[in-house]
């Protein structure tokens, strides 16, 4: 009981967190801005209840912008692009039966640390003009240089000069009610649990919003400062069953759209699976070829009715963790949140100062870029500190995909130089102990992050019931993201009866994995 209390007070919060996201990604694709409600719809419902993520929520990403929006134009029509969003779906199906989710292991801790770091930042840095009541761009902007040819810090700068003392006042009340929400009432009060401090704000904010209209206490809201979305009936939302258009089956553009929209969008779930599962408190891992599968039948559906493509997102998810939920249930109701309310709260939720979501998002981005994660990563050496820092850069002064690219490619030049300078080899001793099976695994001089694949995939498959001990007599170093997911295995394993340890290990907790 207590789980579905949790999963339906979080699910909220990413209700009023994903409905401005789906139409502000709309927006920026220069898509029909019901396809971001209808991807949020599908991402939720659909994607969530075949994801074996727990704790994932799918949706439109801002990732995709670009890439959606130079598509439509080169296709010539919307109709023609959900032609490729189908075949995009059907080559992710196809690359999660064909087992290829392991490609996940090969992204090195301090770049999935630098990612939710780097999206920690840039949701403080884009929400801070909506903090003060400017809103020059659509909400959820990634892209460092944004639609209107400003970059982020142009559109900060601006911000500075347009202040609204109702936003501004919207902002500091609901970023005070989350702080002290969090820190006094949920450690005291049972039902503050389940009313979360985000649910509080945005109810709030529909008030002071609502006494704004009435003109009270010189209060004032402007249309572009409130959640906008016109009213829609049941058919308008799936209206998009018309769209096939034979000839672009026809168009090698199509295939090509599809290809790179395939694995644009496989690569973000399966590094937002990997983030999501570190964030996890109950540390699951999710079947990588399971997750792919799940997006490629969703993106599939999206295109017959209509949907921008989706991923795996890590803001909404991110939000789903801080907030609480612990199953799949929260992901899914998300999902009819949206779909209930476009159908019948659209004057409601028209209410909602963008400010009280900026609120929202500034505490999940605080959460993902906490001063303690500089601290530790720093604390771990150069080799892990500096592509973690590249990355957040990267990410901060370009996008996401560069960002982690950027990243990725310092942390390979690092292990390239470890593998240049020691080799690397693995060795499993198996024999029958006490009607078990009695694995010693011996590592090698040299293990780093390209290496972590096949060590996962040794230990994942000894079968139940067994004894493991991983034996470190010959390491010398080994890579910090080997390290931690020996560490995970060794504590879960006991959820599989498999009794592991390590051996002859000298590198204790805190020190410096060299």
């Amino acid at each position: 009981m207590k789980k579905i209390q949790a999963d339906l007070s979080s699910s909220l919060i990413v209700f009023f967190v994903a409905l401005p996201l789906c139409l502000g990604i709309a927006l920026a694709s220069n898509a029909p801005i019901m396809s971001g409600l209808i991807a949020g719809i599908v991402g939720g419902i659909i994607v969530g209840f075949l994801s074996g993520s727990q704790l994932g929520v799918s949706g439109p990403a801002a990732g995709l912008t670009v890439i959606v929006a130079a598509a439509i134009a080169t296709l010539g029509s919307w109709e023609n692009f959900l032609i490729a969003v189908i075949l995009a779906g059907f080559i992710q199906l196809l690359i999660g039966y064909l087992r290829m989710g392991f490609i996940a292991y090969f992204f090195p801790l301090s770049v999935i640390n630098g990612m939710l770091a780097g999206i920690g930042l840039l949701i403080i840095l884009k929400q801070f003009p909506y903090a003060l009541g400017y809103s020059a761009a659509f909400f959820g902007e990634e892209e460092f240089v944004q639609n209107n040819h400003l970059n982020t810090f142009e559109v900060i700068v601006n911000a500075m000069s347009f202040i609204n003392f109702t936003p501004l006042l919207i902002t500091i009340i609901s970023l005070s009610t989350l702080f002290f929400w969090e820190r006094f009432m949920q450690t005291r009060f049972s039902f503050c649990k389940i009313f979360q401090g985000p649910i509080i704000v945005v109810l709030f904010g529909m008030l002071l919003s609502y006494f704004s209209m009435k003109e009270f206490l010189g209060l004032s809201l402007s249309g572009d400062q409130l959640v906008n979305i016109d009213p829609v009936s049941f058919t308008q939302i799936f209206s998009f069953s018309h769209l096939f258009n034979s000839d672009a089956f026809f168009n090698f553009d199509t295939y090509k759209i599809a290809f790179v929209i395939a694995i644009v969008a496989s690569l973000e779930t399966l590094l937002c699976l990997e983030a999501t599962d570190k964030l996890d408190p109950l540390k699951r891992i999710s079947p990588a070829d399971k997750e792919l599968k799940a997006q490629g039948i969703g993106n599939m559906i999206c295109g017959f009715i209509g949907g921008l493509p989706v991923t795996q997102v890590i803001v909404r998810s991110s939000a789903n963790i801080n907030f609480g939920a612990k199953t799949k249930l929260s992901a899914i109701l998300h999902g009819f949140w949206l779909l209930l309310g476009i159908l019948f709260l659209i004057p409601f939720l028209n209410l909602i100062p963008l400010s009280s979501l900026s609120a929202i998002l500034i505490i999940v981005g605080y959460k993902l870029t906490k001063p303690s994660l500089y601290k530790s990563t720093f604390k771990q050496g150069y080799e892990q500190f500096i592509p973690f820092l590249t990355t957040i850069i990267f990410i901060i002064f370009t996008n996401l995909l560069t960002g982690i690219s950027v990243g990725l490619l310092v942390g390979l030049l690092f292990s390239l130089y470890r593998s240049y300078l020691n080799s690397y080899s693995l060795s499993d001793l198996s024999t029958r102990k006490n009607d078990k099976e009695d694995h010693h695994i011996v590592l090698a001089e040299e293990v780093s992050f390209f290496n972590k694949a096949m060590i996962m995939q040794k230990l994942n498959s000894i079968p139940s019931h067994s004894i493991v001990s991983i034996d470190f007599i010959k390491n010398k170093y080994i890579s910090i993201d080997v390290m931690e997911s020996i560490d995970n295995f060794i504590e879960n394993a006991q959820f599989r009866n498999i009794s592991a340890k390590k051996i002859n290990c000298k590198i204790k907790k805190g020190d410096k994995y060299v």
